[in-house]
């Protein structure tokens, strides 16, 4: 058996390399026996520290400096990227000047964060994620039968159809049945006539033959010819036999009219535990919203704005050009797209470059360096309102060429990612045309659009099941229909939308619960909409061509 180890691993001196542990050297670190202790400490050196072997470690162990071998480091020069450097560093000429941190005090503000760490991961964290694969194991339980249940539902339909198919089809051998006695009925009827003028035919033979043998001369001399009247041949009744005529079988049309299943989503949900640390700090809507700036842009129908940073914005109307200024109201940047006017909207992505969608063209195009790029070109759809989501993905708002059906798709980079048309019920979440429909993202994912023509701002959770409707407050849309236009959250994860015919902008919690509403700041027909990363909110004015910046947060 090897000596130094066992199948219980016990701790040997470092020394005698025999006996158990029974003391450390806080200052050397080296595990001791008790005779080995004596030895240790003969050599004088002061700065030995001998403890518990189970209390060991309780000195801090320095890195030494590789500039003087013999010294600890006890310090970091934070002018030299927090390198560590011992007392003679210090003093050296290649640090004069530079600030230093004692290493115990960064030792001990990162155990507080270790400590703080540990139990976040062990209070918090851990349980969020076992909970979470409980979750996930469940579901995975219950999917046969959920998916069980959903074939169920559809061979439900099918044996509806074959219902009323058979319905149909009794229906139809009753008519023929009644066609078939009526039929029946005119044939009979002719037959009947037929046989009655045959009856009298053979009566006239006989009374022909009696008097043709008779001898009598009266009886000769009163008969009367009847063939005149039965030379009219009664016409001949045609009736032909009804005919069925099927109707080709449009297998598209059948199956859009047998029902509609959704696409499965494939976007995540943002949990609970990664709410509670994005929410750092919070703001209170002020008693009184402000009036900071008013930016004039030209336009005379002013459409669209977007936050490019704290200092500068964009913003276009139905132009073909995009314009660029500071909040000093300086124009700065102005870029000409290739098509006549332009319409719809413009988003900034992760990277600062400019994002823009073209109705008329059907393309999602980015700026990139002065140079247009077109990323997207859709078919049988049009481009309407644009999002940049906190993952980087591109959320879009689009219409059918026939403006009967509208939904929002997501792209990462090119590649549609997800399709958002339909409640659970099948039944569309977005009014089917061309009006208006602004997007943004919340903090804790939904996707929330503002519908103009259906008069609600509708949002979703991340995976596109409909989480709720908001179609106004009474106390701001008693005189004009609610007609939402711009749409944008701040850092509360509260939502602000603009209220067109009520020149206001009303402000809900993330749940769509009615807070209160921005009515003092002069707004006139208010559009588009934009809140930078300090709560500051943009508004567009659709007529007056202005955009306004407003503080409403504490």
């Amino acid at each position: 058996m090897d000596p130094h180890s066992t199948a219980q691993d016990v701790h040997r001196c470092d020394l005698c390399e025999t006996a158990i542990v029974h003391s450390y050297c806080d200052f050397c670190h080296v595990n001791l026996c008790k005779p080995c202790v004596v030895d240790h400490i003969s050599d004088g050196y002061l700065k030995h520290a001998i403890v518990p072997f189970k209390e060991r470690r309780s000195n801090l162990v320095y890195p030494k400096c590789k500039t003087h071998p013999h010294k600890n480091c006890e310090f970091q020069c934070e002018d030299c990227n927090n390198i560590f450097v011992c007392s003679s560093c210090t003093a050296s000429k290649q640090h004069k000047g530079h600030n230093f941190v004692e290493v115990a005090e960064v030792y001990k503000t990162k155990k507080e964060f270790l400590k703080k760490d540990n139990n976040e991961l062990e209070n918090h964290i851990s349980p969020s994620y076992e909970k979470i694969t409980l979750e996930l194991e469940q579901t995975l339980a219950n999917l046969d039968v959920g998916y069980e249940k959903l074939t169920a539902t559809m061979y439900k339909q099918g044996e509806q159809w074959h219902r009323e198919i058979d319905i149909i089809i009794n229906k139809m051998k009753t008519e023929i049945s009644e066609i078939k006695k009526q039929h029946r009925a005119i044939l009979q009827k002719h037959l009947n006539q037929i046989k009655q003028l045959q009856s009298a035919i053979k009566q006239s033979l006989l009374a022909i033959r009696e008097i043709e043998k008779s001898t009598e001369v009266s009886s000769t001399i009163e008969y009367s010819s009847r063939i005149s009247e039965f030379s009219k041949i009664p016409p001949k009744v045609q009736v032909s036999l009804p005919t069925f005529i099927p109707k080709p079988i449009d297998r598209e049309k059948l199956y859009s009219l047998f029902g509609h299943i959704t696409p499965l989503p494939t976007a995540t949900e943002e949990n609970d535990l990664s709410l509670s640390q994005h929410n750092t700090s919070v703001r209170e809507p002020l008693d009184e919203p402000k009036l900071v700036t008013t930016i004039q842009t030209g336009y005379e129908n002013l459409r669209c704005v977007t936050c490019l940073n704290e200092d500068r914005i964009w913003t276009n109307g139905w132009t073909n050009d995009i314009k660029c200024y500071n909040i000093k109201g300086s124009l700065l940047q102005t870029i000409q797209t290739k098509s006549g006017h332009f319409r719809y909207d413009i988003a900034v992505d992760s990277d600062g470059h400019l994002l823009y969608s073209n109705c008329l063209t059907g393309t999602l195009n980015r700026v990139k360096n002065g140079q247009t790029k077109k990323l997207i070109k859709l078919q049988g759809w049009r481009p309407g309102q644009l999002c940049v989501t906190s993952t980087g993905d591109l959320l879009v708002t689009m219409f059918s060429d026939d403006n009967t059906q509208s939904k929002v798709v997501r792209y990462s980079g090119s590649s549609e990612k997800q399709t958002i048309q339909f409640d659970d019920e099948g039944k569309p979440l977005y009014s089917g045309n061309s009006y208006t429909k602004y997007i943004t993202e919340n903090r804790n994912h939904a996707i929330c659009v503002a519908d103009y023509w259906a008069g609600a701002v509708v949002v979703v959770n991340q995976g596109g099941r409909l989480r709720w409707r908001y179609t106004g407050h009474p106390s701001v849309t008693e005189k004009e229909a609610f007609k939402p236009c711009g749409i944008a959250t701040d850092s509360q994860s509260r939502i602000l939308t603009a209220d067109r015919h009520n020149n206001c902008i009303h402000i809900l919690d993330q749940n769509g619960q009615f807070l209160l509403y921005i009515d003092n700041c002069d707004l006139e027909n208010p559009s588009g909409l934009c809140v930078d990363n300090n709560d500051n909110l943009f508004v567009c004015e659709l007529n007056r061509g202005n955009v306004k910046k407003i503080k409403y947060s504490k």
